[in-house]
């Protein structure tokens, strides 16, 4: 959905065969991940143990100029996070790399995902002393894992040791003085993937268009529960705390990665297409052309077009130079705002019955917006047409999906009655039980929004503690 939905950070690690310029590789992986996030960004860089790092405010390019990247200087490996935050509040002492210093040495740690258990987890070490800076589970994670450290011999093995009792989405990357450690929840909630470049360079990474954007191949998706360890010796994989379960998010593939990204074996392209396909075949209509919103429902335009024999045309244009330093309207110009950020093609629907695809209905007012846009250029009708199901139930997993008292599917009784709200002549969503067929007809992924019934309990993940209401990366 064009302006509704965010996920909340993407990661990017890097470790060099030899002393280089990770920072300009970690800047380039991060732009490629520039979607997953866009309040926030940085880069921290290991150089014979010594770190050095930039953490601020602003997209990726708006952060790091040459002069930046110089500063942090040439090093064996870096690691870089862009971050979006939600319930978590905003905060500097939120940004990533999360950079500590502790007795047995340095790390710097960036994560994507929420844990469900991080209120307890504070409450437990802030009764042991612990001190935290910022309201981010991060520091949960990263407390737990100093914690495991101090009585066993290597950083691989605190990781090892803390992940049992982390419970929630976790994909991270931690780096310390001469290794680079990438882990992955057991359900696997997150994407995370492993490549290696020409020059002999190990990456990591959210998607695997980041590491197209360094020049390195995808070797494969790190595992649920699975450890990797990256060092001068080479890269070994850890899997005691692996399982058989697979529970990623399905909206990675209908909204948040890039379409050029593949996620566990599967094209976000291909998935979209799919989706669109599925959605012709379920909720058929009787019209002159299909139009996607920009830009996941792009895709799925297609589908639904190649599907149904109706033709495909640009229906919007959005405008590419809205950055996050783009003025947040009052109430009663929230209409102009969207005028601004998407502009209907009047040539395109004009006259026209028009299918209107997009990713997904949160509250509903950007669709009712978006729909009114159509009407005033001269669109005949507007048959809105969704490619995932209806979101009943809040995310606990990395996802800001509003509360569900605000969301707009479990106010209204009927498909009907939302098409009456957002302006439509008609609406509908993609089966619930069609999901599967996104990724090649297999399960194993998450759809609680959809459902109410989670991979994992999340009883406790609205647990307060004195810093805010909720505990949210």
């Amino acid at each position: 959905m064009f302006g509704s939905i965010h996920e909340e950070c993407g990661v990017f690690g890097i470790f060099e065969s030899q002393k280089a310029d990770p920072a300009s590789s970690a800047y380039f992986g991060l732009y490629a991940l520039q979607h997953r996030g866009q309040e926030s960004c940085g880069i921290a860089v290991c150089d014979d143990g010594v770190i050095r790092h930039k953490r601020a405010d602003g997209l990726v390019s708006e952060v790091f100029d040459r002069s930046e990247l110089d500063r942090l200087g040439r090093g064996d490996m870096a690691v870089g996070h862009v971050r979006y935050s939600t319930t978590g509040g905003h905060s500097p002492n939120n940004i990533q790399p999360l950079v500590i210093r502790h007795i047995k040495g340095n790390l710097a740690l960036v994560h994507n995902g929420n844990l469900v258990n991080a209120g307890e987890l504070r409450r437990s070490f802030e009764m042991s002393g612990a001190i935290f800076h910022g309201t981010s589970d991060t520091e949960a994670i990263a407390y737990a894992i100093v914690r495991e450290r101090l009585t066993c011999s290597s950083t691989e093995e605190a990781v090892e040791r803390a992940m049992p009792y982390i419970k929630g989405a976790y994909s991270c990357i931690l780096m310390t003085a001469t290794k680079l450690i990438a882990f992955r929840d057991p359900d696997g909630f997150r994407p995370l993937c492993l490549g290696r470049a020409h020059d002999g360079a190990y990456v990591v990474a959210s998607e695997s268009c980041a590491l197209e954007a360094v020049g390195a191949e995808l070797i494969r998706d790190i595992d649920p529960g699975e450890i990797v360890v990256i060092g001068s010796k080479g890269l070994r994989s850890i899997r005691t705390n692996c399982t058989q379960r697979r529970n990623i998010c399905i909206f990675e593939y209908i909204y948040f990665a890039r379409p050029d990204s593949v996620i566990e074996g599967v094209s976000v392209h291909g998935a979209r297409l799919k989706a669109g396909e599925l959605l012709a075949k379920h909720s058929p209509a009787q019209a002159d052309i299909v139009i996607g919103v920009p830009d996941s429902g792009i895709d799925a335009a297609l589908g639904y077009a190649n599907e149904s024999g109706i033709p495909y045309g640009i229906g919007f244009i959005k405008n590419k130079y809205i950055g996050r330093s783009f003025i947040q309207p009052q109430q009663d110009q929230r209409e102009s705002a969207v005028k601004i950020k998407l502009g209907a093609v009047q040539e395109t629907v004009q006259g026209k019955r028009v299918v209107m695809i997009d990713d997904s209905i949160v509250r509903g007012t950007t669709s009712a917006r978006i729909v009114r846009l159509l009407r005033e250029a001269g669109a005949r009708e507007v048959h809105v047409r969704i490619s995932s199901p209806p979101f009943l139930h809040s995310c606990y997993f990395g996802t800001d999906i509003d509360s569900e008292e605000n969301l707009i599917a479990g106010k209204c009784s009927s498909c009907q009655e939302i098409a009456q709200f957002i302006g439509a002549d008609s609406l509908a969503f993609l089966p619930v039980e069609s999901l599967s067929g996104l990724v090649g007809g297999r399960e194993g992924f998450c759809r609680g929004c959809f459902t109410g019934s989670y991979p994992v309990d999340v009883s406790g993940a609205g647990c307060k503690n004195k810093f805010d209401e909720k505990i949210h990366k």
